[in-house]
């Protein structure tokens, strides 16, 4: 792996897994919060970097916080269930690690702050009233920016110059992701690419189908419009595209590292290392309702050489070299 620049970044992530507590704890004494996510422990890159960041303002596990993890290793069915239980646990913060888990939280409680680290749509969702002024139990950050669907469909065509055929694979039921597929559709005319084929996928098990539709819809790639799903099951979706042999655009650079021809978009580590700041905040605290919701202020261009390769690309040297990042 060649980086080609360190960015500063942003974002990410329930079967049940046991709850850490102290030993000995007095009741009342310890902070105690949950965090309900969609990887499997011991978590991905970005649970680590939730971990480190919270290690870094004071808080060690065991010790002086107790944090209740709720696992979906790849699916979310169980987040109501799990919102429920750490509710009735009586947890000081609910650490909501995307879109389904904060809706999740959002229906078991009113009462108890929500951090939800990467909203798709804030104000679209329901989640807040506005990002300056969240005026609920409800704060985080956003990975939504209007110009991003635009940027990744530039890049793959420069990487790709004679696309004009493209699909696009969106998240079943996930409302703001619908909304990007529009803007998507009407970009894509700009640029001379015509999204034939936009693909509903509802769980991992529909994916041969989708490719199938994709193949038969004729496209030269896939746009990958963000999705839990998708990103929980990111090898898979990975090892799909190849075998199908098309090049796809994602939205992170953890799904380039698995397999996804490219990707640009925020860095989920800032995004979860930022989600330590608020619930720091609100245990010495402050009210979510306060505390503006975060937007990505930078973002990386990842390029995966190695799956070029496979599917018998080549990149435009300029374009590797604007990457910020190059898998090989």
């Amino acid at each position: 792996m060649i980086a080609r620049r360190t960015f500063l970044g942003v974002i990410a992530g329930g079967l049940l897994a046991a709850p850490l507590t102290v030993e000995g704890q007095q009741a009342g004494k310890v902070p105690r919060i949950a965090f309900i996510s969609s990887t499997s422990p011991p978590g991905s890159p970005a649970i680590e970097a939730f971990r480190g960041a919270m290690r870094d303002l004071g808080y060690i596990e065991a010790k002086n916080i107790t944090i209740e993890w709720r696992w979906g290793y790849g699916a979310t069915g169980r987040f109501p269930e799990f919102a429920r239980e750490v509710v009735r646990l009586g947890v000081d913060v609910i650490v909501a690690a995307n879109t389904p888990a904060g809706h999740a939280a959002q229906a078991a409680t009113k009462t108890i702050p929500i951090v939800v680290s990467t909203m798709v749509d804030p104000v679209g969702d329901g989640f807040v009233a506005s990002l300056s002024r969240p005026g609920g139990n409800i704060t985080g950050l956003t990975l939504r920016a209007p110009e991003l669907q635009g940027k990744r469909l530039q890049l793959f065509k420069e990487a790709l110059p004679s696309t004009s055929l493209m699909a696009a694979l969106v998240e079943a039921g996930a409302r703001p992701r619908q909304r990007e597929t529009k803007e998507a559709e009407a970009l894509a005319r700009s640029l001379g690419v015509s999204l034939r084929s936009v693909v509903e996928v509802q769980n991992s098990g529909e994916l041969d189908e989708a490719f199938a539709r994709v193949a038969r819809a004729g496209a030269h790639g896939v746009l990958v419009v963000g999705g839990t799903m998708f990103y929980a099951n990111r090898v898979r979706l990975a090892e799909k595209a190849l075998k199908s042999h098309l090049p796809m655009m994602c939205d992170l650079r953890d799904e380039v590292e698995a397999g996804c021809l490219m990707s640009y978009g925020p860095r989920l580590e800032d995004l979860f290392v930022r989600t330590a700041g608020f619930v720091d905040r609100i245990l010495k605290g402050a009210k979510p309702a306060d505390l503006p919701v975060e937007q990505p202020t930078k973002y990386e261009f990842v390029i995966n050489l190695k799956t070029a390769k496979a599917l018998g690309l080549t990149i435009p040297p300029s374009l590797l070299q604007r990457a910020d990042q190059v898998i090989e």
